[in-house]
């Protein structure tokens, strides 16, 4: 799409540029794609291109990892969202559904201090480690030298997806929102 200036469209850019950060729009999502979700917003002017002037991109949609936009909106929901800037390439809203929803890995450091024992499934295997998800939407990596008391060169030497494993919290680096896992000081006397 060519960009769009004010002279173009004055009433779509009017609109975006009255808008604040921060500020709650409410729409109907309409449409989900592999990269967002679009939002015909209950305020705005219709887009000249895309089926709404509000867009959500794929991680603004939830504090958790989801595979798609359909996992948690579907074509017609109802929405509330923070706006976060004007795009003014693509004149869209753009918007976050997960700002006004609590963060689960903030309520989660909150409540779980550094060597508080927990148990969970391993949930994937990487190349540096393994998954365990700890809490409902909070998963911790625990790297391969934290896995076992010896050397380990690969996670399913030591455990599968699906495995109940007991581990120990190391860091919730909220800033990076990454939970810091160990295996092997789970199982070390106490």
């Amino acid at each position: 799409m060519a960009a769009m200036g004010p002279q173009e469209n004055p009433e779509l850019w009017a609109f975006l540029e009255s808008l604040s950060r921060g500020e709650i729009l409410r729409g109907a999502v309409a449409a989900t794609e592999r990269f967002g979700v679009f939002v015909a917003l209950d305020d705005g002017p219709a887009h000249p291109v895309f089926p709404g002037v509000g867009f959500i991109t794929i991680p603004e949609l939830s504090w958790i990892r989801i595979e798609a936009a359909t996992d948690v909106v579907a074509v017609g929901q109802r929405v509330a969202c923070e706006f976060l800037q004007f795009d003014t390439r693509n004149l869209e809203a753009r918007l976050s559904l997960r700002a006004l929803r609590p963060d689960p890995l903030r309520e989660f450091a909150d409540r779980t201090a550094a060597g508080r024992r927990l148990r969970g499934p391993v949930t994937k295997l990487v190349p540096f480690g393994a998954f365990v998800r700890v809490a409902d939407g909070i998963e911790g990596l625990v790297h391969l030298r934290e896995l076992a008391e010896t050397p380990v060169d690969k996670p399913e030497d030591v455990v599968a997806v699906g495995d109940e494993v007991s581990v120990v919290v190391l860091e919730v680096d909220l800033p990076r929102r990454r939970v810091a896992l160990s295996l092997r000081r789970a199982s070390a006397p106490r």
